[in-house]
């Protein structure tokens, strides 16, 4: 029997439930991780930009995450009822959406604070991996956004999918490859490699492990019970990453021409 409770425990009556659990671990994790990418030479931002991109980033994956939910899984239902948009503790978040919604505030930040978009880009992607392996192990623990019904030994039943056929864990599979193993690539090519020198590699290339990553595991994920298979035989959320793979295709294979000489942020908020 697979799990299935939303609520992780309560605090004097009030309930504390696992996504609340997971973007605190993500949020946490992502910005000590950060921290530890910008104290490196060359960083593109200083500590104060960190700090001022973690609490747009927040605002940008919830407005983003729920508006891309609205508008590309279940717009009719909310265009009858307007207000239900608004309640984000009946779920409903689009990660795609949320990732514009980081872009969003990433070129904010850049923008005011007038330092490198892609290059930023770069290290935020870095992090990213954290939050996505939180908000999939979130996923699987609420019993949420399960598998295709199959007879693999390692199959298990979720009893909100309406049968008790077992089914795959895709939360699991895409905490392993959005989570660990981009994480780990990322970390390689960071620390081992010249690649954070080369604007748009490291933000294309967590792209391009994301999008392949999601394209596969919707080949044995259910598909949201509104939508179903679209009519070109993919699901939304693989048509979605198609533009998402591409744009980190053109930025991996474009970045050697961006390598610039890169100079390390300076003054009293400046990571020593």
């Amino acid at each position: 029997m697979g799990p299935n409770s939303e609520i992780a425990f309560s605090v004097f009556g009030l309930p504390i439930r696992w996504y609340a659990l997971a973007y605190l671990a993500g949020i946490f994790v992502g910005y000590w991780y950060l921290l530890k990418l910008i104290a490196q030479p060359g960083a593109p931002m200083a500590r104060r930009h960190a700090d001022d991109m973690i609490f747009y980033a927040m605002l940008g994956i919830i407005l983003g995450g729920r508006l891309g939910y609205v508008i590309f899984y279940n717009l009719g239902n909310y265009v009858q009822d307007p207000v239900s948009i608004f309640k984000l503790w009946d779920g409903g978040m689009s990660l795609h959406g949320g990732v514009v919604g980081v872009l969003v505030a990433i070129w904010y930040v850049t923008r005011k604070d007038k330092l490198s978009f892609l290059r930023f880009c770069d290290y935020v992607a870095c992090v990213v991996p954290f939050g996505l392996f939180f908000g999939r192990l979130a996923n699987f623990v609420n019993g949420e956004l399960w598998g295709r019904a199959t007879t693999v030994p390692w199959a298990i039943i979720f009893p909100d999918s309406g049968t008790m056929d077992p089914r795959h864990p895709s939360q699991l599979y895409e905490a392993g490859l959005e989570g660990i193993v981009m994480m780990a690539v990322l970390a390689f090519l960071f620390w081992r490699t010249d690649a954070r020198y080369k604007p748009g590699f490291l933000f294309g290339t967590a792209a391009i492990i994301y999008g392949l990553s999601r394209f596969a595991v919707e080949f044995v994920r259910e598909p949201d019970v509104q939508l179903g298979t679209l009519s070109w035989g993919l699901t939304m959320g693989q048509t979605l990453t198609i533009p998402m793979l591409l744009a980190g295709v053109w930025l991996v294979v474009t970045a050697k021409g961006r390598r610039h000489r890169v100079e390390p942020i300076a003054g009293p908020d400046a990571v020593a």
